[in-house]
């Protein structure tokens, strides 16, 4: 970890140069912990050619002190982490273009750059340390992958407890449950669970809705482990499926397959995006996919890069990605199957292997 932490750091430093910076102020919590390690809820990070410094505040001062080490100067601010940034700003020398994370810096921060930091040049970046974060090292695919067995253990196990009369929010309860106990330290995002005509709507809330016979039922879900995501989507029926779910489940399962065999780095989003979307609309399903293939995964359960019909971005070796081809009909239901791929130098390597065949519960 402290080696991955240094290359990461020296690779952001050689693009400050590039970009002809001094120094560059970090303030998204995952670019945080991606450069130094620390977890917590509220920091700011300065990245300069000699020095790093990490602002958090006290109730984090035991925490930082073990996430991060001696890798970064500390400094736990008893007020506002501001105010430690412009006296440590002050003391700093050689520092006069300094870049911000103009993705992440929120509008009343961006104030406080032109009122109160008007002695510094504040420069906008995109993507600095995001563009490093796309190229997974070993140790973040096993996180993600160990992020990925924790999710398919939950999902077989709440599998053998659903019944026809339990309602969407409690399914989503025992999802949750099982996720803990198999080891999620969290949850990338609330539970999806939707039944029967609401399994068409691609990012149902769990509800009321009671699963009935006869039902699609859609659960996409994750975990996190280390810090890493896993995401992944199956849908069963409960009951006998009919030929129409078999027919619509079959349909996204070979699209699926198709795109987790197909997809490589070096291909263009868009490219990757194809390869499911025209074996759908072969099947007269086109229209019905009407989001991307996948998405990264990593820190955040949504990075890049982007796999969809308008992404220019060539996918790197390296990265993990989402494959999720899906196909909703309103008023009748929807299937998804979702599943991570590492995009590794010898092809792809799929992290989750869950069962993809059409699975009907009693």
């Amino acid at each position: 970890m402290a080696d991955a932490r240094h290359r990461r750091i020296t690779a952001v430093r050689e693009r400050l140069v590039e970009l002809h910076l001094d120094g560059l102020l970090v303030s998204s919590l995952p670019n945080v912990r991606y450069l130094t390690g620390f977890s917590g809820s509220n920091a700011l990070l300065l990245v300069t050619s000699r020095d790093l410094l990490l602002l958090t505040d006290f109730r984090y001062e035991s925490q930082v002190a073990a996430e991060v080490g001696d890798l970064a100067r500390i400094r736990i601010e008893l007020s506002s982490l501001w105010a430690g940034f412009w006296e440590a700003l002050r003391g700093a020398d050689g520092l006069n273009a300094v870049g911000f994370e103009s993705a992440h810096l929120m509008h009343r921060d961006f104030q406080r750059l032109l009122e109160e930091g008007d002695r510094w040049a504040w420069r906008p970046t995109v993507d600095v340390i995001e563009g490093l974060r796309e190229r997974k090292d070993a140790g973040e695919v096993a996180a993600i992958r160990r992020a990925a067995t924790v999710a398919q253990v939950a999902l077989e196990s709440t599998l053998r407890e659903v019944r026809v009369g339990l309602s969407e929010r409690q399914v989503a309860g025992l999802l949750e449950r099982n996720l803990r106990e198999a080891g999620a330290d969290d949850f990338p995002f609330p539970t999806i669970v939707a039944a029967g005509e609401r399994s068409a709507l691609p990012h149902a809330r769990a509800g009321s809705r009671a699963i009935a016979l006869g039902d699609l039922l859609l659960l996409d879900f994750g975990a996190i482990c280390d810090g890493y995501c896993a995401d992944i989507t199956r849908t069963v029926v409960m009951g006998t499926a009919s030929e129409r779910q078999r027919e619509v489940h079959q349909a996204v399962r070979e699209a699926n397959r198709t795109a987790r065999e197909g997809v490589r780095a070096g291909l263009r989003g868009k490219d990757a995006d194809a390869i499911a979307r025209e074996l759908l609309a072969a099947r007269g399903f086109g229209e019905a996919f009407g989001h991307g293939l996948g998405h990264g995964l990593g820190l955040e359960v949504h990075e890049a890069p982007r796999l969809s019909r308008v992404s220019e971005s060539v996918l790197p070796e390296g990265a993990v990605v989402t494959i999720e081809p899906g196909v909703y009909l309103p008023g009748w239901g929807g299937v998804r199957i979702e599943d991570d791929v590492h995009l590794g130098a010898d092809g792809p390597e799929v992290l989750t292997d869950f069962p993809r065949e059409l699975l009907e519960l009693a």
